[in-house]
């Protein structure tokens, strides 16, 4: 069994592999990461300076161009805590950038999506389950309850002057 890592920030190894695909939306890479991943631009809580950070996407609702996304460690993330007080943020995706206002979404609704990614990407999910509840879970198992209930999910949508066309 795998120790959990949601309790505890990343460490310095992590954070640095954590940090290395910002450096691709950098150079004009961040198409090599697909739609699979966006890198969120927010403005620091304290600082009021911006920050980066690449976030794996969960869903990307192509009817409302609303991506979803969760927080690994949880309301304990420095982005979720920045988005909180400023929702405002630029998004890259791919070769896309687009303003947008995070919208957090309701657990019931969260869990539904969790569900939905476990079956499209077991492997993900799988690894995923592991460093976040410290065991590799199965799609049908509680897993997508238990993610869902521990990291909150918050969209971003490009349509409707950069808010998500869809409600929580």
């Amino acid at each position: 069994m795998h120790k959990s890592v949601i309790d505890s920030p990343p460490g310095r190894v992590l954070r640095l592999g954590l940090r290395l695909p910002i450096w691709l939306y950098r150079f004009g890479l961040g198409w090599m990461l697909g739609d699979r991943f966006l890198m969120l631009t927010h403005t620091g809580r304290k600082s009021g300076q911006p920050r980066q950070t690449v976030i794996e996407v969960v869903r990307h609702d192509k009817e409302t161009d609303s991506y979803y996304v969760v927080s690994g460690w949880g309301e304990k993330s420095d982005w979720y805590q920045n988005i909180r007080k400023s929702p405002q943020v630029t998004v890259h995706v791919g070769r896309r950038e687009f303003q947008a206002r995070a919208q957090f979404i309701a657990l019931e609704k969260a869990v539904v999506i969790m569900e939905a990614y476990a079956h499209k990407h077991p492997l993900a999910f799988g690894e995923l389950s592991a460093l976040f509840l410290g065991e590799r879970m199965q799609p049908d198992s509680d897993a997508p309850q238990r993610l869902a209930t521990r990291m909150p999910m918050v969209a971003f949508g490009a349509s409707r002057a950069g808010t998500p066309a869809t409600e929580s």
